[in-house]
């Protein structure tokens, strides 16, 4: 009996063994490769980097601020390349993204969800794409609607025509999660959509790859591909779906759908529907009608759209509230400090967390509205309020231009502080606008700045501005920013003559 046991556990070892390697094939490594170079671009590396040189030439790159999704198309590039590429250049092309999520609707093959590729990477003429594999399997692990199925990827080009766009455009190294939507049932998008969204921010790109209007004839087009993009942009999946439906009951002669990428459109839809900080932008419109060979009878329309996220405003950082209570204890500080040489204890409790966050900051004091001092802090390893009690002691102490101020001036000095933004290098003066943005030059060893309302206070104009900076503060001579590195950071200004 002893031996039938341990044969019976052998046997269980064996196939678990056997079961392991089946699954060490399956998980085997295997690139996508290409399909759609040579028939929907050049295959040729060469000619499709000229290809793509000449379609970015010819788009207009306008839109600032965040970017968080585009719609592109994917039809061939002589058709739809400069819509596309229109789409990829509004892109920052120095930004490193953490993933490019690549969403595409199958023109194969029906899927009870989607297939996100997590075996290998993509290939194209313009050598390979690497594909986040791990991120692409716990996504396959955290919704049952998404799997692996490669037969979805290999015919398949709605995916593959984005990637040399972003090949040719993007200088830093980018991982791409390909996805392949094979449903439009709207709970099944709505559940992939709910696993996708905690990716859709500024750390991330998401490329939807669609079409609009598929064989109606040229004006035919464009009315219904006007209206699929209003219903895009409204942010609300059931006006989007009312507006396909609208196309389908005008019954135009050769249309059979307005919109071939409609469910991934509509997966990004139910992601962004409760944002409330972004907006879709439209950005080009052709058809297929439009090249000088296309056939107007029958066209096939393309939209460039971008999912913009507002920029954070400086503003909203601080409530009415807490810019009272930073000044108050600016005052307190530097009364107890002048009398005593102590600096007020602060309970945090009675602290927003505003106040709590790492932040630069400035204090100036102004006596009958000249200057009686100011110093401040760019970078802090500490809570704002105690920069603020720092650099208001420093302001009425340690700023060489004057000297130290007395407890009985206090009664005329007005305070006033500036909390800033984390400094950004810029690689072009026409970056800075005078009254919103400070500037911080630094050249070796040497540096100065000027705050934002300097520029208003004064009138300069940009160069003055600049040239002041350069002379009177970071002392390397009136042109000495022109080969210095610069930097601008907004403040939030206030002061007691305001709260007053």
């Amino acid at each position: 009996m002893k031996i039938r046991s341990e044969i019976k556990i052998l046997s269980w070892i064996i196939a678990l063994l056997w079961l392991s390697a089946v699954s060490a094939v399956a998980q085997t490594k295997t690139d996508r490769q290409p399909y759609a170079a040579g028939k929907f671009y050049e295959a040729d590396a060469g000619k499709l980097k000229n290809d793509l040189a000449y379609l970015f030439e010819k788009a207009r790159g306008d839109l600032t601020g965040n970017i968080l999704a585009v719609i592109s198309p994917h039809a061939g590039y002589v058709y739809s390349g400069e819509v596309a590429a229109t789409a990829f250049k509004q892109l920052d092309p120095e930004k490193t993204y953490e993933h490019i999520f690549l969403i595409g609707s199958s023109h194969t093959m029906f899927l009870n969800g989607a297939s996100v590729y997590d075996r290998g990477n993509y290939i194209t003429p313009l050598g390979t794409v690497k594909v986040d594999t791990e991120l692409a399997y716990k996504l396959i692990n955290d919704n049952k609607y998404i799997s692996f199925v490669e037969q979805a990827h290999t015919h398949e080009h709605s995916l593959e025509n984005q990637l040399p766009f972003l090949q040719y455009y993007l200088k830093k190294p980018f991982r791409i999660v390909p996805v392949i939507i094979g449903t439009d049932d709207p709970e099944i998008l709505q559940s992939i959509a709910e696993t996708l969204r905690p990716y859709l921010n500024d750390k991330n790109l998401f490329v939807i790859s669609s079409d609009f209007s598929h064989y109606p004839r040229y004006r035919d087009a464009q009315k219904a591909d006007s209206l699929t993009a209003k219903g895009i942009l409204s942010n609300n999946p059931e006006t989007f779906l009312k507006a396909l439906k609208t196309n389908e009951n005008k019954h135009y002669p050769g249309l059979v759908t307005s919109a071939c990428g409609h469910s991934s459109i509509l997966t990004l839809l139910y992601m962004t529907e409760d944002m409330h900080d972004i907006s879709y932008v439209p950005l080009k419109y052709m058809n297929s009608g439009d090249v000088s060979f296309g056939d107007k009878n029958r066209v096939v329309g393309y939209f460039a759209l971008a999912l913009t996220q507002k920029a954070d405003d400086p503003e909203d950082f601080l409530t009415n509230d807490d810019k009272e209570k930073l000044l108050q204890i600016a005052r307190q500080t530097i009364e107890l400090y002048l009398s005593k040489y102590k600096i007020p204890e602060i309970d945090e409790n009675t602290l927003s967390d505003n106040l709590k966050v790492h932040s630069g900051a400035f204090v100036t004091l102004n006596k009958y509205g000249s200057l009686r001092g100011c110093i401040g802090r760019f970078i802090a390893d500490e809570s704002l309020y105690k920069v603020v009690q720092q650099m208001a002691i420093a302001a009425a102490t340690q700023d060489y231009r004057f000297p130290t101020v007395e407890p009985k001036e206090l009664k005329n000095i007005d305070i006033e502080i500036s909390v800033l933004t984390p400094l950004k290098k810029i690689n072009s003066i026409d970056e800075i606008q005078l009254g919103r943005d400070g500037i911080y030059i630094k050249k070796g060893n040497r540096s100065g700045t000027f705050l934002p309302q300097v520029a208003e206070e004064t009138g300069w104009s940009l160069t003055e501005f600049l040239g002041h900076c350069a002379r009177d503060k970071a002392g390397i001579g009136w042109d000495g920013w022109k080969d210095a590195d610069i930097y601008t950071y907004r403040a939030i200004v206030f002061s007691e003559d305001e709260s007053e």
